[in-house]
């Protein structure tokens, strides 16, 4: 998109949060994936290696959503909350004028 119509738009953050949002589920699927691949590793090498690798999948995350809540993009303890920016970000989705 156009920088003079992101800016214009206040897209510009949107499409921040929307890249940080997509980091944050890909983290997600990481923590899960590596939590499942310990439980099915073959020999204790391998398990401690998942293991180091799911310890810091789970630091990436921590600190992915920390970003997101500390610019208010994420409310992972308020539903209500979430579910209002969730939303407004719809809305805003919604209204983007069409080029």
């Amino acid at each position: 998109m156009n920088p003079i119509i992101e800016n214009l738009t206040s897209m510009n953050a949107l499409s921040d949060q929307v890249v940080a949002m997509d980091l944050l589920i890909a983290a997600k699927s990481g923590v899960r994936n590596y939590a499942m691949a310990v439980t099915e590793a073959g020999t204790p090498e391998i398990k401690e290696m998942l293991t180091r690798h799911l310890v810091e999948a789970l630091d990436m995350h921590e600190q992915i959503s920390a970003y997101m809540v500390e610019k208010g993009w994420y409310h992972a303890w308020d539903t209500n909350e979430q579910i209002t920016l969730d939303l407004n970000n719809i809305d805003t989705a919604l209204n983007l004028p069409t080029l």
